[in-house]
């Protein structure tokens, strides 16, 4: 019962904080602009990435790694959590809400710190922490991208939530992971993100 009970909240607020954004804005009186526009004015060029998306599939981590590598390739200092976040030994005797805390506190932190925050917006919906970063990310005034490679919501002949996509600057899809990879090179060695 906890388990979908906290997944309902992550995604609740998700929404709250891109919502409470969204309010900010349009009640003062000016023209909203496009998201991903007033995401890319509001930081500098600065390169420090925080990397947001599922992280619990050996497969999703290699991918992480694949990906992360590519940025890294290109200058940006990435945090990819499974990587850089807490060890399993500082995890070892803490309660449920102490782990909560230490997780959050450390995600939520290096959120802030970052200029980017990239998604993997892979699964048949984006992980609902990766949401939560999306938002404190959006809401922070950060830059923010994402990619896909999952076919279940286009074979559904849907696509991603607008409060999800409404905050990308660009959204790489290809459904070929290697293509992906290509594509992400390709932007890079003529863009910074």
């Amino acid at each position: 019962m906890r388990k979908p009970f906290g997944r309902i909240c992550a995604i609740l607020l998700c929404a709250m904080m891109i919502l409470s954004s969204t309010a900010c804005e349009s009640g003062s009186g000016k023209t909203a602009e496009p998201a991903p526009a007033k995401a890319a004015e509001a930081v500098g060029n600065g390169k420090r990435v925080y990397f947001a998306g599922p992280l619990f599939s050996q497969s999703e981590k290699d991918f992480n790694v694949e990906i992360t590598a590519v940025l890294e390739e290109y200058g940006y200092e990435v945090f990819l959590p499974q990587r850089d976040g807490i060890e399993a030994a500082q995890l070892e005797g803490k309660s449920e809400e102490e782990l909560i805390q230490m997780i959050f506190d450390l995600d939520s932190s290096e959120v802030k710190k970052a200029d980017i925050l990239f998604m993997n917006l892979d699964g048949r919906v984006p992980d609902e922490g990766a949401c939560v970063e999306l938002g404190i990310a959006f809401g922070s005034g950060k830059r923010c991208y994402g990619f896909k490679t999952d076919t279940r919501s286009i074979e559904l002949s849907l696509d991603l939530n607008p409060m999800i996509s409404g905050c990308m600057i660009k959204i790489f899809k290809n459904y070929d992971g290697g293509e992906l990879i290509r594509e992400i090179r390709e932007y890079l060695s003529e863009n910074e993100l």
